[in-house]
């Protein structure tokens, strides 16, 4: 092999490697962006940096600070956003700095260096000029000075639930002390009640004989009902009229009882009743209209004849029962728990409005 021939080979392969770096740098792309080139002191712009490299490459994003370079600050700096090209096999990073200056001049703003598989690649550079505030030079001597601090105005619904909670606190306040007064307070609970007037023995007897002669339970075939009632009756006035327990004895005991203090003959008919009574309850006797009416008739008449007449301008008065009735364990612990609770809801409610208002006022 003579020596031209090698330098064709050596000349070939160095195009060879040259052409597959190209190839391989080309793979990765940076590119830098600005909103606006132009901004007045103290307004900002974005400044966008972008970097395409294959999925399979590791990239590495430049560490930047607060600012660019002297005099360009940087306010924000935003997430970086991934996006997949080319079926996934090629990655877009992007990059946003938000940035602003207070100084008028013209800054330049160098490339970004991005570090891919331990390479570095470049964008290109940035200028940003910086504009001061327009000066009225045909009026120097017109200098207007900061204006004073507006005042909001003032607006009901933001002090709504200030005024309404304040409302609500002093009642709440006012229930607290009342429950704490009660719980310290050991003395029993005094209730009184009005128990209303009784009727007499013989008017409250007269009435329940209506009831039971409205009723009419004998022609339903009810007769056992019927003299129940009806000797119940004359039982209880004869109780309350003559001072013995009649409801606790037997028909021929209180008969022989009352012989003591009425006639024969009064006594008689009452005790023809109990009689009648006492076959139709144990002995299902069925006795007649006539005698069930005639019954009636001697239990009225032996009232009214018994009776006890009453002043008829006297007007019986209510009388009056004072019961006193000690707190149970149940009834301190249930007040205890209300006074716990209410307090807590007047605390929260003081911390809100105290909260508001600081935040309305400073």
């Amino acid at each position: 092999m003579n020596k031209l021939s090698i330098i064709k080979i050596v000349f070939a392969s160095l195009l060879l490697w040259v052409s597959s770096y190209t190839v391989i740098a080309q793979n990765v792309t940076v590119e830098a962006s600005i909103d606006s080139m132009q901004i007045l002191i103290g307004e900002q712009t974005k400044v966008k940096l972008e970097v395409s490299f294959d999925a399979h490459q590791k990239m590495v994003l430049p560490v930047v600070q607060d600012t660019l370079v002297r005099g360009v600050e940087v306010v924000d700096i935003a997430k970086p956003d991934t996006q997949y090209l080319n079926n996934k096999q090629r990655l877009l990073i992007s990059q946003e700095y938000i940035v602003t200056s207070f100084d008028s001049a013209f800054y330049y703003i160098p490339p970004f260096t991005v570090a891919v598989d331990g390479k570095q690649y470049q964008s290109q550079s940035l200028a940003l000029k910086v504009y001061s505030m327009p000066v009225d030079e045909a009026h120097p001597d017109q200098f207007f000075g900061p204006k004073d601090i507006m005042e909001p105005p003032f607006s009901w619904s933001d002090w709504a639930t200030i005024i309404w909670l304040s409302l609500l606190v002093i009642p709440l306040i006012i229930v607290v002390v009342y429950l704490i007064v009660r719980y310290r307070d050991n003395k029993p609970i005094i209730r009184t009640i009005k128990v209303e007037p009784k009727l007499p023995p013989h008017q409250q007897a007269l009435k329940d004989i209506e009831r039971i002669k409205a009723e009419k339970s004998w022609q339903k075939g009810e007769a056992k009902n019927y003299y129940t009632e009806l000797t119940d009756v004359i039982r209880i006035y004869i109780k309350e009229r003559f001072g013995f327990n009649a409801l606790e004895m037997t028909s021929s005991e209180i008969i022989d009882r009352l012989l003591q203090e009425k006639d024969q003959k009064l006594i008689e008919e009452l005790k023809s009743l109990f009689m009648t009574a006492d076959l139709v309850k144990f002995a299902k006797h069925n006795p007649l209209i006539n005698e069930n009416d005639l019954n009636l008739v001697n239990a009225i008449d032996f009232i009214n004849q018994t009776k006890v007449e009453v002043d008829p301008n006297a007007k019986p008065e209510p009388t009056e029962i004072t019961i006193e009735e000690k707190r149970s364990r149940r009834a301190k612990i249930s007040l205890l728990i209300s006074i716990i609770v209410l307090i807590v809801a007047v605390i929260a409610m003081m911390v809100i409005v105290v909260r508001d208002i600081y935040n309305l006022c400073f």
